[in-house]
């Protein structure tokens, strides 16, 4: 789903044209490497031939539907196609497919039968959509307005896409529709504990909710930490975690069409903020790692989650966070080379904490790093060779405090906005 912001950013500053396909039955389009035999459907007779023993199997020439190859034989013969046409594929990305003719650039990308065409050339673009229908039966869908549940919206100031339909499904499903919306979705500086409070009955219901949850927050970094909080819960959830995720419905029912926009007058700089806060898990000690990373000014990556490890210092944390961003930042700088936009200029990682800033500039080895694994290094072999340029910015403005902490109404909201979420159905 970065690839996807990744690429709707860009789209939206180049002015690319986008178009939405799908494939009809792209299962069955797969061709069969190995010998693969199946029973006879039941009921299955043909008209003036006796009927065959119940023990008969058939041999299978092409892919069908429930069979465990079919996605994979798919992807094969449609990336074979492709490539075929001229097409290269990406190694940072492999459903990500760039061709570039003289001036003329397209990319597509492809999440199994739904397919997004990016150019800047519409007529490139209607040739390749009636090149592919030789090979398969496409729908050409027109603009790209809904895909995977994404609703995008566009106009000339830049791109939008939010999940408001899922949202209000999601609302009307649990039954929070009609209820009173809350400003933030977790209470202020709430502790939740594994230990704490009546177990449920019945955890299905939360386990279902956290799932469909996660997927709102493709579009939401407000709802990213108090979900990937409530996450941690799903073997043994309890009824304080199922209150929490009652409150983020009523957050949700304040707001649902709020999303992430990509303006067409953004700058191709990436920035990059870095987080954590120290032992704040009381069951473990282990800390909470954040990250937001910025394309100018459109927010195309974010993510919240527990360290793996539990960190001695709070400067040993908040390099480990710098470190878990650093890899983000190396990935997406050679995604742009492959969509044709080299990233010349260093990175900017913004960190609010001195002394992790000094542990990666500085090389001499001392008491407060001996212990920090090595691959963590790979922040100040980045600084050395130019790739990336820290930064430091003030605790107050702290983009990637929302997806740490749960914060007051105010803050909560200040920081919503400064990552550029809108809600274009709220009236002017």
């Amino acid at each position: 789903m970065v690839t996807v912001k990744v690429l709707l950013s860009l789209a939206s500053i180049y002015n690319w044209h986008l178009t939405h396909l799908d494939v009809n039955n792209a299962f069955l389009h797969g061709d069969l490497s190995e010998e693969v035999f199946m029973h006879l459907p039941p009921g299955y007779h043909r008209e003036g031939e006796p009927l065959l023993p119940s023990n008969t199997v058939c041999k299978l020439h092409k892919s069908i539907y429930g069979l465990r190859q079919a996605s994979r034989q798919w992807f094969a013969k449609f990336s074979g196609v492709l490539i075929s046409e001229g097409f290269q594929q990406s190694h940072s990305n492999y459903s990500l497919f760039i061709k570039t003719i003289g001036n003329d650039f397209i990319a597509l990308l492809v999440y199994v039968d739904d397919i997004i065409v990016a150019s800047n050339n519409k007529i490139v673009a209607d040739n390749l959509k009636n090149s592919l229908n030789k090979s398969f039966k496409l729908k050409d869908l027109g603009n790209l307005k809904y895909f995977l549940r994404l609703e995008a919206a566009r106009s000339t100031k830049g791109i939008l896409i939010n999940q408001r339909k899922y949202a209000l499904e999601l609302l009307s499903e649990t039954g929070y529709l009609g209820c009173k919306p809350t400003k933030t979705s977790m209470q202020p500086n709430m502790q939740l504990s594994q230990d704490d409070g009546e177990l449920l009955t019945d955890p299905s219901m939360y386990k279902r909710l956290i799932g469909k949850l996660i997927y709102l927050t493709i579009t939401r970094p407000d709802l990213t930490y108090s979900v990937n909080k409530l996450s941690q819960f799903l073997s043994q959830p309890r009824r304080p975690h199922l209150q929490a995720v009652y409150r983020i419905l009523q957050y949700i029912k304040g707001s649902p069409g709020k999303g992430i926009f990509f303006s067409a007058s953004s700058s191709l700089q990436l920035k990059a903020f870095s987080d954590s806060d120290w032992a704040t898990c009381p069951d473990s000690r282990k800390s909470v790692t954040g990250f937001c990373i910025f394309l100018g000014d459109s927010l195309i990556s974010w993510k919240s989650k527990k360290q793996r490890t539990i960190s001695r210092f709070l400067a040993e944390t908040e390099y480990r966070a710098m470190a878990h961003v650093t890899c983000e930042l190396t990935w997406l700088i050679v995604l742009l080379k492959d969509l044709g936009v080299p990233h010349t200029q260093p990175a900017l990682l913004y960190c609010d904490n001195q002394a992790a800033l000094h542990i990666a500039a500085n090389p001499v080895f001392h008491e407060r790093t001996k212990h920090i694994k090595i691959d963590c290094h790979i922040v100040r072999e980045n600084i050395q060779t130019g790739m990336f340029k820290t930064l430091h910015v003030a605790s107050q403005h702290q983009l990637v405090d929302i997806l740490t902490k749960s914060l007051f109404p105010n803050q909560f909201n200040s920081l919503i906005d400064k990552m550029g979420m809108y809600n274009i159905y709220i009236p002017s």
